[in-house]
């Protein structure tokens, strides 16, 4: 579970996991900060499971990742290992962080954060938290009270989190996103649309794509199809039968030049990939995954809708007649397709962010 070489002391400490929603935000505030403060310490402690347990071993970042799991919606067996597991983490970060004391930990949620928070907080180590999603988390909800600054992606979070200070800056996106983007009314043909299926809840998505995308290349001579699958997801999908213009990938490292190269996007509605959408300026149909944690990403999807971003679809039964039903439409009638697709936003998540750290790591 621990990495002895590993050193946190008067490091920044950046927690979050579990999706990209959570992880990708804690990268972008990460990159901003090693460009502001180049000889501060950094290091991640993540969950050995989820996104952080993929991504941190190839990256640059020293990290620690520990053997928690989800605890809300598991039988009471469940939720008394996970509980047992929640506390022997915590209790090794505070024998660790009694002789390497970190100066602050910055929390972007899911499960994977709760050790390094509780811990934080029980050290009377300053903390800050990011809410990238509509909702708040059950862990944010807790420890929110005791930290000395909550982000938030979207003014909806301040009134849920009654004693806490709340500052809305938006979800900081990684380095990559912070440019120019070309147009999407200026990309010539062929056409493509850009499928961000490759998490555990976009099976519904991707199954339902590998249905209609025949038929609908067949109808749109001039569009193409690139499908980010998912690395598991890919080896079930790889026999389905698929259209010679459908490419299906595990994983795109690049997801801003293929936002780029897109003229539709359909994705879940994580608050990163609204973030990104609204970065690039692409306008996306949204899929919201129906058991995410309080309904947030349908609340996400429908702040895209009502800023004329993004149309929801609902997953239920049909899913992939509506899902053709919207891409016909929007492929097939370039007004209407451009209507979503918005001047890019510039975002200043990160840097509000650091700009409040500034008295803890200046």
């Amino acid at each position: 579970m621990a990495d002895t070489a590993l050193n946190f002391l008067d490091a920044l400490v950046l927690t979050g996991g579990g999706t990209g929603g959570h992880f990708f935000p804690a990268i972008a505030l990460a990159q901003g900060a090693r460009a502001r403060w180049p000889d501060r310490p950094i290091s991640f402690i993540g969950a050995q499971r989820g996104i952080e347990a993929r991504e941190l071993p190839a990256s640059p970042w020293p990290h620690l990742l520990l053997g928690v799991e989800g605890v809300v919606g598991r039988s009471p067996l469940r939720m008394a290992k996970s509980g047992w597991k929640l506390w022997r983490a915590i209790s090794h970060l505070k024998e660790h962080w009694r002789r390497e004391r970190p100066r602050v930990v910055i929390g972007t949620g899911g499960y994977g954060a709760a050790p390094a928070l509780l811990a934080a907080r029980a050290l009377d180590i300053p903390f800050f938290l990011h809410e990238s999603n509509a909702a708040p988390g059950a862990l944010v909800r807790l420890v929110a009270p005791r930290a000395r600054r909550v982000w938030c992606g979207m003014d909806a979070v301040r009134s849920l989190l009654p004693g806490a200070d709340c500052r809305v800056v938006g979800t900081p996106v990684r380095d990559v996103f912070l440019r120019e983007f070309r147009p999407a009314g200026t990309l010539p043909p062929p056409y493509r649309l850009l499928i961000l299926g490759g998490s555990g809840g976009a099976r519904a998505i991707n199954e339902a794509l590998l249905a209609i995308a025949p038929a609908l290349l067949e109808r749109l001579p001039e569009w193409e199809i690139l499908h980010q699958a998912g690395p598991t997801e890919l080896q079930r999908l790889m026999d389905w039968p698929r259209h010679p213009r459908h490419t299906l990938a595990p994983f795109i490292a690049r997801v801003d030049e293929a936002m780029e190269s897109a003229s539709l996007v359909v994705s879940r509605a994580g608050a990163s990939t609204c973030a990104e959408l609204k970065a690039t300026g692409r306008g996306a149909i949204l899929v919201p995954l129906p058991t995410s944690a309080n309904g947030h990403q349908l609340m996400n999807a429908q702040a895209m809708s009502a800023e004329g971003r993004a149309l929801v679809i609902h997953q239920a039964a049909g899913l992939a007649q509506h899902l053709e039903e919207a891409i016909l439409s929007l492929a097939g009638a370039p007004d209407s397709r451009q209507s979503l697709s918005r001047e890019p936003e510039p975002n200043r998540a990160v840097e509000l962010c650091l700009d409040d750290l500034s008295d803890y790591l200046g």
